[in-house]
């Protein structure tokens, strides 16, 4: 199988990332992570579709003065292998990668931090390692099953994926989820940095078709497992949603049913931010993240 390695100098003197980058054999690929700080408590952050550790820039730093925080990149995305071939992407293979990373880096005491495909993928781990996890933080996600409604906002999305393909425009497309203010061009081109070309992007390319919106595709089945785990979860879970997420949105008040403990936390918006709330409102997070551990 052809696995495809972004060059190392696509990612020099990108804006306000400068960690040491740390990379683990799982499989068939190089994963990276960034790797800061060395609290008692471990802050795993899981990023989504179609970004990288990159959008957690903002809060690595505030997170590792008084935490360890690991932020891996997934299969396809940022600074670890992709496979170029769309077919070679799935729900198990991504939820396997993660779980070959937290167990080869032997995890313990993780407040698992999860938006968009981080959510899906890192909710499913949590529900069925709990062992290793001791609180929650859950940010513009969801856990579809394939049997609600989808919103049009992500049925439009997902259509527009499949039209586009690998030529997909990353950067283009995170910039234009900001309303608040032009998000400048390094940062732009920090997020298309892992991608030299469009042969590495059948990551990016095929997650929104990944996304169950069928009971009988793959990864439905393990969603509705993961939803009835979570309905059990007895550990401190804080739901933090943006208020201005088109596609995901709606889905706080989902979450805060869902898990028993939410309600014993403070019921906080991210006002003033989009569907990717951590290039928006990065410290602000972070401090929310801090002060849940602090009181939990």
């Amino acid at each position: 199988m052809t696995i495809l390695r972004t060059p190392d100098d696509r990612f020099h003197n990108l804006p306000g990332y400068d960690f040491a980058p740390h990379y683990i054999n799982i499989g068939d690929t190089r994963m990276h992570y960034v790797d800061e700080g060395d609290g008692a408590e471990t802050v795993l952050c899981l990023h989504g579709e179609p970004t990288w550790s990159y959008l957690y820039r903002h809060m690595i730093p505030p997170l590792a003065v008084r935490q360890r925080v690991v932020a891996p990149d997934m299969v396809g995305f940022g600074k670890s292998d992709k496979y170029p071939a769309l077919e070679d992407y799935s729900f198990q293979m991504h939820h396997d990668k993660l779980v070959g990373l937290i167990d080869a880096l032997d995890l313990h005491n993780i407040t698992l931090v999860c938006q968009d495909w981080g959510g899906l993928l890192g909710l499913t781990i949590a529900a069925n390692h709990g062992d290793r996890f001791a609180r929650l933080v859950v940010l513009n996600t969801f856990l579809p099953t394939g049997e609600e409604k989808i919103s049009e906002a992500f049925m439009h999305w997902r259509a527009f994926s499949q039209k586009v393909g690998t030529r997909m425009q990353i950067g283009r497309l995170i910039a234009q989820t900001i309303s608040n203010y032009e998000l400048p061009a390094d940062v732009i081109a920090a997020y298309d940095a892992p991608f030299p070309e469009d042969s590495y992007k059948a990551g990016a390319a095929v997650f929104p078709s990944l996304v169950p919106i069928r009971p009988e595709m793959p990864g439905a089945a393990e969603m509705k497992a993961t939803r009835a785990a979570l309905t059990r979860w007895r550990k401190p879970a804080q739901v933090m949603f943006s208020d201005g997420d088109p596609i995901l949105g709606g889905a706080a008040k989902f979450f805060r049913r869902l898990l028993p403990t939410a309600g014993d936390q403070p019921e906080i918006t991210i006002r003033g931010a989009g569907h990717f709330l951590q290039e928006e409102k990065g410290a602000e997070i972070a401090a929310q993240v801090l002060a849940f551990i602090e009181r939990t």
